[in-house]
């Protein structure tokens, strides 16, 4: 397996992280990873919108995330944030409503999304994203982390519509799983210790 290097999105790596979005045209229609941070994504009303909101969110310190670099070249990331930077999600009907004899949850942290660039899709950047966002959360003090994940094991799906990623990647890093969240979502957590 490949090293990857993990680096936080920052003012500093903010010029190798637009580079990946902008080759991909975007990312999602133009999303720039803004769709879980309170605005929302369109609200904005222009991909070049998006980025400027989400450049003025990284140089505020209101925009989180591990980036992945093989080399020089960022090559994917894992966002994450305070509860409060990244208060939108999907399924949140299902997600509010609970179940009977479930956990209290009070999350200090979300994982929201992830993307790899096309080049380097297979090749173990999400988990590397996924660790690397772990590692970050515990250099900023820890706490207990959820997302929302998709099980993809025994169906076809493309890789670039896992934005959350994959169910059994959380797994392997020692997330439990909560309890669905529609058909293929899940509910994740985990407690991470500071500095762990």
């Amino acid at each position: 397996m490949r090293e990857f290097v993990i680096k936080p999105l920052s003012g500093e790596t903010w010029a190798e992280y637009a580079d990946l979005v902008s080759r991909h045209g975007g990312v999602w229609g133009g999303c720039w990873c803004m769709a879980f941070h309170p605005e929302g994504f369109g609200k904005i009303g222009s991909a070049e919108g998006n980025r400027s909101a989400k450049e003025a969110r990284v140089r505020s310190g209101q925009a989180h995330a591990a980036l992945v670099y093989a080399g020089a070249d960022c090559v994917g990331w894992c966002q994450f944030g305070a509860v409060n930077e990244l208060p939108r999600i999907k399924h949140r009907r299902a997600y509010e409503a609970g179940e009977v004899g479930e956990p209290a949850r009070n999350p200090d942290w979300r994982i929201t999304c992830f993307f790899v660039d096309k080049a380097w899709r297979g090749k173990g950047v999400a988990a590397a994203a996924l660790a690397g966002a772990v590692g970050l959360i515990a250099g900023a003090g820890g706490g207990l982390v959820e997302s929302f994940p998709e099980d993809a094991a025994g169906r076809v799906t493309a890789s670039a519509f896992l934005h959350n990623g994959e169910v059994g990647m959380f797994d392997r890093l020692g997330f439990a799983r909560i309890r669905k969240l529609g058909k293929h979502r899940w509910l994740v957590m985990m407690a991470i210790d500071q500095g762990a």
